[in-house]
């Protein structure tokens, strides 16, 4: 239950407190090698990254995918990335985080485009998850935005105001899914995108989440 009128932050999972990169850039590249394609670098990937996903692939290959080259192109890259994630962790400092944000009183949540089934056991596993009152993964086809899940989400999490709540998250999809909801947004350079790539959003952009939890304090005030 969230605390009515407190503050309250939903979090992205991949590449905000789940430092993944290593992971994303190794599945990408394994799944490209397999499908006859060059390997990108993560610096490359993170000018590039876009979703729908479709339309990434689109700037990488200079046209969008069948829908059944994607339809291979994502198994292959789920396949992959879960051999690729064992030696990824949190990203530093997101266990005080999160401590501190509920000692305060505030309320939180993570709300991802990872699959849902998979999602809840990864967040159980590093002890994280009595910190949240709620926690969703994607349910339904991968590659989508993130805007329709928010609503859901939003809409399930009893006592939070979304004039009160700020997303959390590392791509600029993560700031249409808050404005979609009337919550506000704080973009993290430490994932998916580049600085570059985020600042032409127009909502704060901060280089650790230490930086990202004083922002929400302050746009939920």
């Amino acid at each position: 239950m969230g605390m009515h009128g407190a503050a309250h932050i939903v979090w992205d999972w991949n590449g905000t407190l789940f430092h993944d990169n290593t992971a994303i850039i190794g599945a990408t590249n394994a799944a490209f090698a397999e499908l006859g394609m060059e390997p990108i670098t993560l610096e490359r990937y993170r000018e590039l990254y876009c979703v729908p996903v479709p339309k990434f692939y689109e700037r990488l290959i200079g046209r969008l995918p069948t829908d059944e080259e994607w339809e291979v192109m994502d198994l292959t890259f789920h396949r992959y990335y879960l051999e690729h994630r064992v030696g990824c962790g949190l990203t530093d400092g997101v266990p005080g985080l999160l401590a501190e944000w509920a000692s305060a009183g505030r309320s939180q949540s993570i709300l991802s485009m990872y699959g849902h089934d998979e999602l809840v056991p990864l967040v159980r596993g590093f002890g994280i998850e009595p910190h949240f009152i709620r926690v969703d993964g994607r349910t339904g086809p991968s590659g989508g935005s993130k805007a329709e899940h928010m609503v859901r989400h939003v809409g399930a999490l009893t006592g939070v105001e979304p004039a009160r709540t700020v997303v959390i998250g590392d791509a600029a999809d993560d700031a249409v899914a808050a404005l979609h909801v009337g919550a506000r947004a704080v973009l993290y350079t430490g994932g998916s995108h580049s600085r570059a790539s985020l600042e032409g959003v127009g909502v704060p952009v901060v280089d650790s989440l230490e930086e990202a939890v004083a922002e929400a304090e302050r746009l939920a005030a």
